[in-house]
């Protein structure tokens, strides 16, 4: 599924958000909570400099290396939707009521 890109063992801290930068290195930034504003701008963790080529998503997997899978993209043909016989009424005839 996914292919490892480069090995780095980078070690998490909660209240982090870990994802690989335009420049294809490691970086993180803290995660904001409601009412919370930004402190700093990500921090680049290491130097890794990988190659992003288009049709792939990018991340720090488990182990703390940079690996990628290929996105799905169309999700593929849809099945059609069976079309439910009409049920027809019985005609009901329609009488005055009487007073």
């Amino acid at each position: 599924m996914a292919e490892k890109i480069a090995k780095l063992g980078i070690k998490r801290e909660p209240g982090f958000l870990y994802f690989v930068n335009k420049q294809g290195d490691p970086a993180r930034t803290p995660m904001v909570r409601a009412g919370m504003r930004t402190r700093k701008g990500p921090e680049t963790l290491a130097k890794a400099s990988v190659k992003k080529e288009p049709g792939y998503l990018y991340f720090i997997d488990k182990q703390g290396d940079i690996a990628r899978a290929k996105m799905a993209r169309g999700g593929g043909k849809k099945k059609k939707a069976k079309v439910k016989a009409k049920v027809k009424k019985k005609a009901v005839k329609k009488t005055k009521r009487r007073r």
